[in-house]
């Protein structure tokens, strides 16, 4: 799969290769400032004729690129006298620059959809930061230094290793994964199992689930993105089931009103602190008892927004490991837990398998009282 491609993606299994390839992204990328009003779109589909015509692109424009988004977003972008081609993570941002949206612009021809985006892209006399990797468009950020603020992905990964080995030793990288929308990582931290554990671990044990207990180690994920997707942010997971089990996010920063790689490192200082609320949440739902648990996962997830096939077959597991007696908010939250396991299997995309456990972990927060009722939903 060429970098250059819409659809690449990357895996990482040690942190120095996954360091080194972000170091290399950041040299080769360029980040351009200009005026909304000067930018032009054109169409780039097979029947345009930038499509037979290479030579009309920026220096180092490959073919593989043209084609590429011709069979994707379909649109090219005059910068300077230059014209790249425009990938898919850019079209919300080039939108937000033109100050439309709506379902109808994705259904116009690209002719049609390029006319319509320099109508309105000619009348804003707003800056536009434009980010232009792998040989595309790749966002089209606010140039309003309040608006956007760039991180570079590879000094955040530097500072994250840096405070992780001040706060956290022993900590060993698992695994990374990249694409043109974000980039991930996630970390074990073996040697602060009881400082983080200790008392949900004993709080298990007493509910009849030692064994739970002794698999679980704390872990954390780390998530970025220069195309708008996602703040610099650190997420708490427990590590040891069949999937990481994501207990919300834990501190984070967005890349707005000009916020630095020094503002992620302060932030670092509160992620202890931040993990052991996480912890403190879900062991608190070993607290709440629930009379018809079925009943509250299915309006649980149906509130979460869950995926519905995903989510009915995790109701239907649980229901038959049920039956009867006495459940807690714990224990059907740990079902949930079947959801990302079952989309993992089927190779769901990462981006919406990583939505799936955020929005999973919201579940530690809400009033569960609501959800525990006697009358079945109908999903």
């Amino acid at each position: 799969m060429l970098s250059c491609h819409d659809n690449f993606e990357a895996t990482f299994d040690n942190y120095p290769s996954m360091l080194s390839y972000h170091q290399a992204l950041s040299m080769a990328s360029s980040w351009r400032r200009c005026k909304v009003k000067d930018l032009h779109v054109e169409p780039l589909d097979s029947a345009s004729p930038l499509y037979g015509h290479p030579a009309a692109f920026a220096a180092g424009t490959s073919e593989d690129a043209i084609k590429d988004t011709a069979a994707n977003l379909g649109l090219a972008l005059n910068v300077d006298g230059n014209i790249y081609p425009v990938r898919s993570t850019a079209y919300k941002t080039l939108t937000e620059r033109a100050k439309i949206n709506g379902t109808a612009l994705p259904k116009l021809s690209r002719k049609d959809l390029a006319n319509v985006l320099n109508a309105c892209l000619s009348v804003h006399n707003s800056d536009a930061l434009l980010l232009i990797r792998n040989e595309k468009v790749s966002a089209v950020h606010s140039g309003d230094e309040t608006d956007y603020s760039v991180l570079p992905m590879d000094e955040l990964l530097v500072t994250l290793e840096k405070k992780l080995g001040e706060r956290f030793p022993g900590f060993v990288f698992e695994s990374g994964y990249t694409d043109h929308a974000y980039t991930c990582g996630s970390w074990i931290l073996p040697d602060q199992k009881e400082g983080i554990l200790g008392a949900y671990a004993k709080a298990l044990a007493a509910h009849g689930q030692a064994a739970m207990a002794n698999r679980l180690v704390p872990g954390i994920r780390f998530m970025t993105s220069d195309t708008g997707v996602a703040s610099a942010k650190v997420s708490a997971l427990l590590i040891g089931a069949q999937q990481p089990i994501h207990i919300g996010d834990c501190i984070g920063v967005d890349h707005r009103n000009q916020r630095k790689i020094a503002d992620f490192d302060t932030e670092m200082d509160k992620l202890f602190a931040k993990f052991c609320d996480s912890v403190a949440k879900l062991q608190s739902l070993l607290e709440i008892p629930l009379e018809y648990p079925v009943n509250a996962m299915t309006r649980v997830c149906k509130k979460l927004s869950l995926p519905k096939k995903e989510a009915l077959e995790a109701i239907a597991m649980y229901e038959m490991a049920y039956g009867g007696g006495p459940a807690t908010a714990h224990d059907v939250f740990m079902a949930m837990q079947e959801i990302p396991y079952m989309m993992k299997t089927c190779h769901t995309p990462e981006a919406k398998l990583l939505k799936a456990e955020e929005n999973m972990a919201r579940a530690l927060s809400i009033r569960w009282s609501d959800y525990d009722v006697a009358k079945e939903l109908k999903w």
